[in-house]
């Protein structure tokens, strides 16, 4: 593999693979308590978990984010699998990044998962920050046709960049150029961070661009700053990405920050969800949609059943929460707050 960004990649898997701290474990979501019901009044087996989100109706409000693309057997076994589980569990499904597919056209083909998942919510994926450096809305659009996508993701990530040998760090005018994005392209974009959130203050430049779907994407899961810091050879300064690890706004605190916004955006939650425990929390706390990346990225090395596995746990357990809260359907959760206990 001669492309520097297939490469990257698949450094990016090893390092999860073999850095068990990579993921940082805060368990933020553990500071909710919620108010458990003795008599939740309605029957385990009538409790339904489905959602509907961007017109497509998904089994229960999971998001398998984004993780990976590239030129290698590797990259292309795992998003074929994870669009194989998608389609049969009926959740959606985010593509990683494709930047690499416009210097390196053999990974084109790692991004072409509707013909495993005809029928998934699916998201194309690009670095907001490359629109300072050639991409154009014509680009995003080619995104969209390679993944067959119903939606778009910018990611922001300039912690990441920052601590990263090779990263592009120019996110100037960056608002305005998202702009240019919503209103050029025919399906939907959201917004996300990759692991350190989104603040009021962002949500603002983002709804003023025309942005209606945002992640949050905060801290508190997987850390790209630490990642990227290993990625360093000898000669460079070590210890950045390990100093900025934990940098940035913990998912729970995210939602809650970006909930006065919510009459002109809907949000997504990801960073740091590892149960249906924190789904249902999350959806309390006003998401819409629960994205969840490295607890499938194993399973995805494996087989699509393995990943079937996986997901089919996160949904026993998000619908258990929701029959000891006492909630028949999803939207009796959402910004319940009420349900919430403690904080």
């Amino acid at each position: 593999m001669n492309d520097r960004t297939s490469e990257r990649k698949i450094q990016h898997i090893r390092i999860i693979e073999n850095d068990r701290d990579a993921d940082r474990r805060k368990f933020y979501f553990d500071g909710i308590q919620l108010t458990h019901r003795a008599l939740p009044e309605v029957a385990l087996d009538k409790v339904d978990p489905s959602v509907t989100f961007m017109g497509k109706r998904l089994s229960f409000p999971l998001l398998i984010s984004s993780m990976t693309g590239g030129e290698h057997e590797l990259i292309r076994t795992v998003n074929k699998n994870l669009a194989l589980a998608a389609e049969a569990t009926g959740v959606a499904l985010g593509v990683g990044s494709q930047r690499v597919m416009f210097t390196h056209a053999a990974a084109r083909a790692s991004f072409a998962v509707r013909e495993w998942a005809p029928q998934a919510l699916l998201f194309a994926n690009l670095g907001a920050v490359q629109l300072n450096h050639g991409f154009t809305p014509d680009t995003c659009r080619e995104a969209v046709k390679t993944v067959g996508a119903d939606a778009l993701y910018l990611h922001l990530n300039p912690l990441q960049e920052a601590v990263q040998p090779e990263g592009d760090t120019d996110f100037s005018g960056l608002a305005a150029r998202i702009a240019d994005v919503v209103s050029a392209l025919d399906v939907p974009v959201a917004v996300k961070e990759v692991g350190a959130g989104i603040s009021p203050e962002d949500a603002r430049l983002l709804i003023h661009a025309g942005v209606q779907y945002i992640d949050v994407a905060g801290t508190g899961g997987i850390s790209w700053s630490r990642i990227e810091d290993q990625r360093h050879g000898e000669d460079d300064a070590p210890g950045l990405g390990m100093l900025f690890q934990d940098w940035g706004i913990p998912t729970p605190l995210a939602l809650q920050l970006l909930a006065p916004y919510r009459d002109r955006i809907t949000l997504i939650a990801s960073g740091g969800i590892r149960s249906g425990i924190d789904m249902a929390k999350a959806v309390i706390l006003g998401a819409s949609l629960c994205g969840l990346a490295s607890p499938f990225l194993k399973p995805a090395m494996e087989s699509a059943g393995r990943v079937i596995e996986e997901i089919e746990r996160l949904k026993r357990e998000f619908r258990t929460a929701m029959f000891l809260l006492g909630a028949r359907t999803t939207a009796d959760l959402f910004d319940h707050q009420e349900l919430i206990l403690t904080r």
